[in-house]
């Protein structure tokens, strides 16, 4: 059983709910947190933690050396999840400022656990579906694409250095990835590790924030697509059809930690396909208050393309047991959430 466990990005989408399921099951956790404000926020959206949480400050995490003061404690850690991933808040000027951040940050702390943390015995690191799916690819290929563990993204690092933004955000997930499983096959250290791919994750946030503009991409589309939107709007363009629900994907990270026969693996984290016109029919039908606000489109058609790609997650409904929630769950709680948002801010 795991007892003490080191979490990057605990003040995250992803991370916070990470930190409610380890808290609930009654882990001791240290949140790793890029400034001392950002460690009283986690504090006041979780007052009820007590001695069960403390805090590492790791203002850079691409810093070498950043994690070495912070993998070291008493008790010791047993376990590490990863799920930080820097975030570049202004234009970048090259994909090398998504590609060295994203590999650096991963790098680092792998370093410092086998340097500092001999006691760690696995690594839960949270990847993307970005480093399994060819986007160059025909999406809607006969015969149908479903994508697994075995695959990864083709393109290369010239390919992202050359490419737009969103080939530099996608490799820089993949050569992080690459970055670890090469770390543990060459360095040999005291841990395993373990992987997720979740494709667009979305669902209610579990850390605060006080206004819409605060939102994780996923869900700011939700918001300004389906929420903030019009009945008679454009229905908006499927995008990535694959998703996976945030509460979820914790559990997948727990799980991932904390059994046995997940170790060395990569997972694929989907829940499965959605579409723009399933969002549309079920927050109207759900939630009143959205039948003028999204997007009617048509109602029983829109549908995806009967060759649309697809994940499959079959790998980890076995090893990890793995059950999903609806689309209606996932969706509904999230639009009922932004409202509520949306609400506290104009008061």
């Amino acid at each position: 059983m795991v007892q003490r466990v080191l979490l990057t990005g605990a003040n995250g989408f992803v991370g916070s709910h990470v930190l409610e399921q380890l808290l609930s099951r009654g882990f001791s956790v240290r949140a790793v947190i890029r400034s001392q404000s950002k460690a009283a926020q986690v504090l006041a959206d979780f007052p009820t933690a007590g001695s069960a949480l403390d805090f590492g400050i790791v203002p850079d995490i691409t810093t070498p050396g950043a994690f070495d003061e912070v993998v070291k404690s008493t008790p010791p850690f047993d376990t590490v999840i990863h799920t930080a991933s820097p975030f570049l808040y202004r234009v970048i000027s090259s994909n090398l400022e998504f590609l060295e951040p994203a590999v650096k940050g991963t790098s680092e702390i792998l370093k410092s656990i086998k340097a500092h943390a001999p006691t760690v015995k696995r690594v839960v690191l949270t990847s993307s579906c970005a480093a399994v799916v060819d986007f160059a690819a025909n999406p809607t290929a006969s015969p149908q694409k479903i994508y697994t563990e075995e695959d990864w993204s083709p393109l290369t690092w010239d390919d992202a250095l050359v490419g737009n933004q969103n080939a530099g955000y996608q490799a820089s997930k993949k050569f992080a990835e690459k970055a670890a499983w090469d770390f543990v096959e060459k360095e040999k250290p005291n841990f395993d590790l373990v992987t997720l791919t979740p494709p667009m994750i979305y669902g209610p946030l579990r850390h605060s924030i006080t206004s819409v503009k605060q939102l994780n991409e996923s869900n700011a589309r939700i918001y300004n697509l389906f929420v903030n939107s019009s009945k008679d709007a454009e229905l908006p363009h499927d995008g990535m059809p694959v998703y996976t629900d945030v509460r979820d994907i914790a559990e997948a990270h727990i799980r991932a930690a904390t059994i046995p026969e997940a170790s060395g693996h990569r997972f694929v984290i989907c829940e499965g396909q959605v579409s723009s016109q399933e969002i549309s029919n079920l927050l109207r039908k759900n939630i009143p208050e959205l039948e003028a606000r999204t997007p009617l489109g048509i109602p029983g058609g829109n549908k995806l393309d009967v060759n649309q790609y697809n994940c499959s997650s079959k790998l980890a409904q076995k090893l990890l047991g793995l059950t999903f929630r609806s689309k209606e769950e996932t969706f509904v709680d999230l639009a009922k959430q932004l409202l509520e948002i949306e609400k506290k801010e104009k008061l």
